[in-house]
């Protein structure tokens, strides 16, 4: 069984940077494609990135493309989340979520493809 622990959040201002870790443990965590979505009080979770678990096709959210980058590191298990020119409209509880597959060229863009999640960290950005 895989399991997923996020950290990196916390306060920062608009216009500065942060980055997400997601550390995957289990046996079957290198075939996990991965994904980070965010939920901010009152709204759906909202989809930001995803990445293949072989790490060479992501892809991102509307709200977040050229501002967030989303890379990986199988060998130490852990998917990366950099946020760069923060917004306050991107707080929000930040989770990522990881589903098992055979190919390593597929990513999931929607919350229903993902099995396991990770339990999230904060963002705030003040304005």
């Amino acid at each position: 069984q895989v399991q997923l622990v996020e950290s990196g959040g916390g306060l920062v201002q608009a216009g500065g940077s942060l980055r997400l870790s997601c550390a995957a443990s289990g046996r079957t965590s290198s075939s996990c494609a991965m994904g980070w979505f965010r939920q901010a009080p009152g709204k759906e979770r909202e989809f930001v990135a995803a990445i293949s678990w072989g790490g060479g096709s992501t892809d991102y959210g509307v709200s977040v493309k050229v501002r967030f980058t989303i890379s990986r590191d199988n060998a130490k298990n852990t998917v990366y989340l950099q946020m760069n020119s923060l917004k306050p409209e991107d707080t929000a509880v930040y989770y990522c979520a990881c589903r098992t597959t055979l190919y390593s060229s597929n990513y999931y863009t929607h919350e229903k493809d993902y099995a396991l999640w990770g339990q999230g960290t904060q963002v705030t950005v003040s304005s």
